[in-house]
């Protein structure tokens, strides 16, 4: 397994891993495929490279995408102020829980801070249980709503 940069012709491959990304609960029927298209979520991909915290990181697994980490500054569910990147991570299902997602969340918010980042946030459903990896790579819950926490990482802090 290689963690690696996404390559300019794989962009497309942030529209398959946004709609894995999206978190179904145990027993729910996943949502229709064309969700991607609505405008609160087109903004994770649409556009992608063109941004000052649009990087992507990719599990590579002998030649094979399997998870994917990607940062922006957007006006998303996980948004904190205009200087943040938001993060947006998604595995293969077969690939979660064997430590993947830590180290892709590990590299890139070693990247942010090498870019000059001192924040770094994402929203989670409360139920999603990324919750603790997120904490354990160093996300804090700074606000929540009913069904959300907005996590925020200090990217100085280890």
């Amino acid at each position: 397994m290689v963690i690696r940069e996404l390559k300019e012709e794989e962009k497309d491959l942030l529209q398959d891993f946004l709609y894995e990304a999206i978190f179904v609960p145990e027993g729910m029927e996943p949502p229709p495929k064309d969700i991607i298209e609505r405008p609160e979520l087109k903004l994770y991909y649409e556009d992608f490279g063109t941004g000052p915290a649009d990087f992507c990181f990719v599990a590579d697994d002998n030649g094979k995408v399997v998870g994917a980490v990607w940062t922006r500054i957007m006006h998303d569910y996980g948004f904190v102020d205009a200087e943040t990147p938001s993060f947006a991570i998604s595995l293969i299902k077969e690939y979660r829980g064997k430590g993947i997602g830590t180290k892709l969340m590990k590299k890139m918010r070693e990247h942010l801070k090498n870019q000059g980042f001192k924040n770094a946030s994402l929203a989670v459903q409360k139920s999603n249980y990324a919750v603790r990896m997120y904490e354990k790579v160093g996300f804090k819950t700074v606000d929540e709503n009913s069904e959300e926490y907005i996590m925020v990482c200090d990217l100085g802090k280890e």
